[in-house]
């Protein structure tokens, strides 16, 4: 049994008797005892304050206390829906509790047999929405990553365009690609996340491009959960080098690229993009903010019943 905390709230993460993954909101409905210093109980986990027992979706099962009392039967206990996939676990944070759970979608690079990836998790000191604005940023890699590995090529200018998929919208330079972070595909489907390349020269073995899905999840407003795959397009024994050079040469770099996002991301002001001056560079980081402040509008009404 695992507890994190997620958009504020402490949960319970735990396999059922089947190896299921089940995630309930770490309270006993009793008396509000977290469920996470208790006992599993294979389909169930037990209360170690009065032994209340829940099973994954949230019903009290039994009362060992009072057998049979009004207790027993009832859904209380908060239980979210949950996917596991790509060494992660996925689940659906509803708005109300009738809200309908969205269909599980997993990003195309990492739903692609073809693609061979790698999962990265961090957390970090900061707002989720810090993170968002740094990766449709591309800019910064040329300034802030101009001593890593990957991003010490092209220039230190450039003109961007903002370009709409079917997934959501690219923001990309004009006048450069394939030499640095040139490019983030924002995409809206199941879930929010970026899709990036880097371009990769031999030295990195075989594969090409480097490609990097990313996102990020509240832990509270001012502490967040980061995720990353890092991808290549590789096969049969190319696959098995770029697997072996990954482990052994590339991923201490890119946790050193990592660490240079995060010490800039946590030593801003928690309000710090609330007094700014933009230019051109930032249209990608302004229609983000756009998006994700008429969410909120709408969110907020349906909350005050007005939806």
């Amino acid at each position: 049994m695992v507890k994190v905390k997620r958009l504020g709230v402490d949960w319970l993460l735990f396999r059922d008797a089947t190896g299921r993954i089940r995630m309930l909101e770490d309270r006993c409905p009793h008396r509000s005892a977290p469920l996470s210093v208790g006992q599993h109980l294979g389909d169930r986990v037990a209360c170690k304050y009065h032994g209340v027992q829940v099973d994954g979706n949230g019903t009290v099962i039994a009362v060992p206390g009072m057998p049979g009392c009004a207790l027993e039967g009832r859904t209380i206990t908060t239980s979210l829906a949950v996917a596991e996939a790509a060494d992660t676990i996925f689940a659906f944070m509803p708005l109300t509790a009738d809200s309908e759970v969205t269909e599980f979608k997993l990003p195309d690079r990492l739903a692609n047999p073809e693609v061979s990836w790698f999962s990265n998790f961090a957390e970090w000191k900061g707002p989720w929405r810090f993170y968002m604005d740094n990766v449709l940023d591309p800019m910064h890699g040329a300034f802030l990553h101009r001593d890593s590995h990957s991003m010490f090529g092209g220039d230190t200018s450039a003109r961007f365009r903002i370009r709409e998929t079917d997934r959501g919208f690219f923001f990309e330079k004009t006048d450069q690609r394939g030499v640095n972070f040139d490019w983030v595909e924002y995409c809206r489907e199941a879930m929010d996340y970026v899709d990036l390349e880097i371009p990769y020269g031999e030295s990195a073995g075989p594969g090409g491009t480097f490609g990097i899905v990313g996102m990020a999840t509240p832990i509270d407003a001012n502490n967040s959960a980061i995720f990353h795959w890092r991808t290549r397009t590789v096969s049969d024994w190319e696959r098995d080098v770029w697997r072996f050079m990954y482990k052994t040469t590339l991923e201490e770099k890119h946790w050193a690229v990592l660490e240079q996002d995060r010490e800039v991301l946590e030593a801003l002001a928690v309000d710090a993009d609330k007094d700014e001056h933009l230019y051109q560079h930032d249209l990608g980081v302004a229609r983000i903010r756009r998006i994700y402040e008429a969410d909120a509008e709408k969110q907020a009404a349906v909350l005050r019943g007005e939806g």
